[in-house]
Formats: structure tokens, C-alpha cells, sequence
């Protein structure tokens, strides 16, 4: 009785819920490396891609052996859809990288220029005639970790705004906040942005 109790406790609890983590962890790991080569952070990818590939091996190839029930098979594709939801959750939360915003807008765009300016945003602004009349559009890189702060303040000075955002590999020629590493901002998007001159 107690050596049939440990099998069932190992088949059908201990077995499951090692799949279903394992799972988790190595799409997660891929989930954030593919993320990351996207936006050309080689280092980061390639260290994940050694784990992820070691968990593989070590982890996943081991359990593979003991798939002989579809029960399993539900918690290796419970794993396998809950890891890439937390991939994606875990490389949001890192900020890493910069985006290309785009604001269009029919209202005076004076104030939100200024708050552009005040952060140590460089800034293109570009008159342009949309579907309902004249319109400013404003183009700007920002770090991802500044985004949200950033909307916030485009749809304060005007709710109705239109913007879109976009990932940026590379930034070069742009005016950004003051940092030991600003000089190694890199081009980027196929977009140019260039510094603003004072008084323009």
C-alpha cells in the first residue's frame, strides 16, 4: 500500500507539477531571448540562450522520458503557453532599450514640446496636414523605462492625441537625458533625429 502511495504521489503530483515548472522556465528564458535579440541586446540572448539550452538538456529532455500519459501532455503544454505569457510579463518589466515615439496632434503642441525639452528629450517636430485639417507630428526616442511617463504627459496635454510606438535597435545624432553613456547611443529604425539648436 505505502510503495503504491509513493508512485501515485510521484506520477501523478511530483511529475506533473516538475513538467509544468520546467516548462515555464525555459520558454520563459526563450520568450525573453528572442525579445532581446530583437532589440540587438546581444549579450543578454546569449546568455539566456546558454540556460535556456542547459534546462533543456538537463531538465526537459530527462522528463520527455516519462511522457507516457496524455495527462502529462497537459501540463507540458500548460507550461509551455504559462511561460511565454511570464516571458513577456518578466521583459516588459525590464525596461531595457529605447523607442521611437510618434505624437500626431491638432492642438498647439508648445507645452508639450517644452516638457520634451525640460527632460532632456531631443525632439523633431514636422507640420503636416491630416484628414481634418493641419496637425503637428513629433518624433522623439525615449528609453523604454521613460515610456510610460511620457504618454502620460502626450495624453494630459491632449487626450485625443494620436501617437505610436516603435522598438529601436540602434540611436545615434539624438539629444538624450545626460548619462556616462550617452556617447554610445547608436542609429536606429531607419529614422533620423537630430539634436534641437537652442532657441529653435
Amino acid at each position: 500500500m505505502e510503495a503504491w502511495l509513493e508512485i501515485w504521489w510521484f506520477a501523478y503530483i511530483v511529475l506533473p507539477v516538475l513538467i509544468f515548472l520546467a516548462r515555464i522556465i525555459d520558454v520563459s528564458l526563450g520568450t525573453i531571448r528572442i525579445l532581446f535579440i530583437a532589440r540587438g541586446v546581444q549579450t543578454l540572448a546569449s546568455v539566456l540562450g546558454f540556460f535556456e539550452v542547459f534546462i533543456w538538456l538537463v531538465v526537459i529532455s530527462g522528463i520527455m522520458k516519462n511522457l507516457s500519459s496524455p495527462f502529462y501532455f497537459v501540463f507540458y503544454a500548460a507550461g509551455f503557453a504559462t511561460g511565454n505569457y511570464i516571458g513577456i510579463a518578466i521583459e516588459r518589466r525590464l525596461y531595457i532599450g529605447k523607442v521611437a515615439l510618434r505624437v500626431i496632434t491638432r492642438e498647439n503642441a508648445d507645452a508639450l514640446v517644452s516638457f520634451f525639452r525640460a527632460k532632456g528629450l531631443g525632439i523633431t517636430v514636422v507640420d503636416g496636414m491630416g484628414a481634418q485639417g493641419p496637425v503637428k507630428v513629433l518624433f522623439s526616442i525615449i528609453a523604454r523605462k521613460d515610456l510610460q511617463e511620457t504618454i502620460e504627459e502626450v495624453t494630459r496635454f491632449n487626450p485625443r492625441a494620436f501617437y505610436s510606438i516603435e522598438d529601436v535597435k540602434k540611436v545615434s545624432e539624438g539629444t538624450f537625458p545626460l548619462s556616462p553613456k550617452r556617447n554610445s547611443a547608436k542609429r536606429g529604425g531607419g529614422l533620423n533625429f537630430f539634436p534641437l539648436r537652442k532657441g529653435k
